[in-house]
């Protein structure tokens, strides 16, 4: 079995200064100041982290170049993989982000709106650079392709969601990563809007549904509360990684200590 990675994750944005700042929320919501970027990207790295998430949530398209200024900062710092997205859509933008400094980039909105985008950007970048972004939330209607159970006995599908959680879209998560493999696509980092920012756990059957249906790996994303949350969702998904912010950001778990967690519950990571 391939040991499962845990993967800090730095939502950044820029402050009125313009200086570029980490920020958590809870359902992309209600943002607090967390840290330095670069930082926080040096902590993360000595503690152990398989690999860094820096997602770009400035809404102004003015604040690129600052952005990538602080990618560079932090590749410089950092000697694991580091996925950068937000706010990328066009094969020029994947250009500029892997040059300065980041191993994989990530797209939610642009790769939705214009599903091609993937495919180019794989045939041109390589897959292993191309992580597709898959925002979800949960629908109970009668208009989605798969259906699961949730842990209220009720049933749903889950529906991805663009621009920061803020506008539905109609299209079935499971249908769309499994779209996305086909495309290309190296990498899902698959996220709950019903989970983020909680601590309440993973979501377990959104994870399940979509590690379940493609065979490239799936990050899963949103609610963890504890080292326990982790040991979870490996234990019950097909996820070959978990996602954390709170927990690290506000110093409850050091990446280390969840390892340990990990490693005494019989889930294999990187020591």
């Amino acid at each position: 079995m391939l040991a499962k990675r845990v993967i800090p994750c730095l939502d950044v944005t820029l402050d009125d200064e313009g200086n570029a700042d980490v920020v958590k929320g809870e359902q992309f919501e209600e943002l607090r100041y967390a840290g330095n970027p670069v930082e926080l990207s040096k902590e993360y790295n000595q503690q152990g982290a398989d690999e860094l998430v820096f997602l770009d949530i400035t809404a102004s398209a003015e604040g690129r170049e600052t952005m990538l200024d602080v990618v560079r900062r932090t590749a410089d710092e950092v000697f694991i993989p580091l996925t950068v997205g937000g706010g990328i859509s066009s094969c020029d933008d994947i250009r500029e982000t892997l040059r300065a400094g980041a191993d994989k980039t990530s797209m939610n909105t642009a790769a939705l709106q214009n599903p091609e985008l993937v495919g180019r950007a794989s045939e041109r970048f390589g897959s292993q650079c191309i992580v597709v972004a898959v925002d979800a939330r949960r629908n109970y209607d009668s208009s989605g392709d798969y259906y699961f159970e949730t842990e209220d006995g009720r049933r749903a599908w889950f529906e991805c969601v663009i621009y920061g959680g803020r506008e539905p879209t109609g299209v079935d998560a499971v249908s769309w990563a499994k779209e996305a493999e086909e495309r290309g696509a190296g990498e899902i980092l698959l996220t709950s809007m019903h989970g983020d920012g909680t601590k309440d756990g993973y979501d377990l059957p959104l994870t399940r549904a979509v590690s379940e249906n493609v065979s490239i790996p799936v990050i899963a994303s949103g609610g963890a509360g504890s080292p326990a949350d982790m040991v979870e969702v490996f234990e019950e998904t097909e996820a070959s990684a978990a996602l954390a912010a709170s927990i690290f950001h506000f110093d409850e778990y050091t990446v280390e200590e969840t390892k340990d967690e990990l490693a005494e519950s019989g889930v294999r990571v990187r020591r």
